[in-house]
């Protein structure tokens, strides 16, 4: 009598099952991250207008994180070193050096071909208005499209489908925004592969968020140019001039091919030293 059924191993219960999923685990990541946010947002309506000034999308983007680092302490079962570690200022501090030099890079060029223009300056204190919504932003697009959707689908179909359907997602979710252009899909994609590629250098997302920040703050603070078809309301007035393919136009830079050239190479030389970097294994 055989008795392989005897000594076969239990079957793991529904709920087991389920939380190996890959799309259930990126549904509740998201759910737990986002699903915060949102409803900190919701919330936070309660309290009169006036009194509603920086701190809702500040504490959002702190109740992104908590959210996140509780689905993965409660439902992965480890400690959530993606979102955490000792060198957090330090690498939020180099993500937006290397953010704001691609800002200044591109923008800088830009002006001296003449497809910017500088009109003049608004009210300096315009710099502090996208503050708390840009560090909103920042952290919310590295949690999902990073820690959560590069991250679990790397584990369970590798490097090659992960970091090709990250870039895609990315140019994608921009789809919907105002004045968007093939050539905007294409340099939001290089954006989303430069971004991929600094998260890869330590698989932490701090670096990444740094450097998101960075781009879209300056632009839309200190420039007065569109983020991704997002109207703009900073210090020095700058205004598109030119064939949109070179200036963006209305949808920012963001459409612009020097943008594209810019993300790409960064893109490049990121994903190069990434890999030569001893540290660029999965968080465990």
């Amino acid at each position: 009598m055989s008795t392989a059924t005897a000594d076969a191993a239990p079957r793991p219960s529904l709920g087991k099952r389920l939380l190996a999923n890959t799309f259930v685990r990126i549904l509740l990541a998201v759910l737990a991250s986002i699903g915060t946010m949102a409803l900190l947002l919701m919330l936070s309506e309660i309290v009169p207008k006036p009194m509603r000034v920086v701190w809702p999308t500040l504490l959002a983007a702190a109740g992104c994180m908590a959210g996140y680092r509780f689905y993965v302490r409660n439902v992965e079962k480890r400690e959530p070193l993606e979102a955490a570690g000792p060198r957090i200022l330090p690498e939020l501090g180099m993500g937006f050096g290397i953010g704001a030099a691609l800002a200044v890079g591109v923008a800088g060029s830009l002006l001296l071909c003449g497809a910017l223009q500088v009109q003049g300056l608004g009210d300096w204190r315009a710099i502090f208005k996208p503050l708390p919504e840009q560090i909103m932003v920042a952290t919310f697009e590295e949690l999902v499209f990073r820690a959560i959707l590069f991250r679990i689908v790397e584990e369970r179909w590798g490097f090659r489908i992960a970091a090709t359907s990250n870039v895609l997602l990315f140019a994608l979710a921009h789809l919907p925004n105002e004045n968007v252009s093939a050539l905007a899909i294409l340099a939001t994609a290089s954006a989303g592969a430069g971004l991929l590629g600094v998260y890869l250098l330590t698989r932490r997302v701090w670096i990444a968020m740094g450097m998101h920040f960075a781009w879209n703050y300056l632009f839309d603070a200190l420039m007065s140019v569109p983020v991704s078809g997002h109207a703009a309301r900073g210090w020095i007035q700058v205004t598109p001039a030119g064939p949109e393919w070179l200036s963006g136009g209305a949808y920012g830079v963001e459409g612009s091919v020097v943008t594209l050239i810019a993300w790409t190479a960064a893109a490049i030389v990121l994903f190069r030293v990434a890999g030569q970097r001893p540290a660029n294994v999965l968080p465990h």
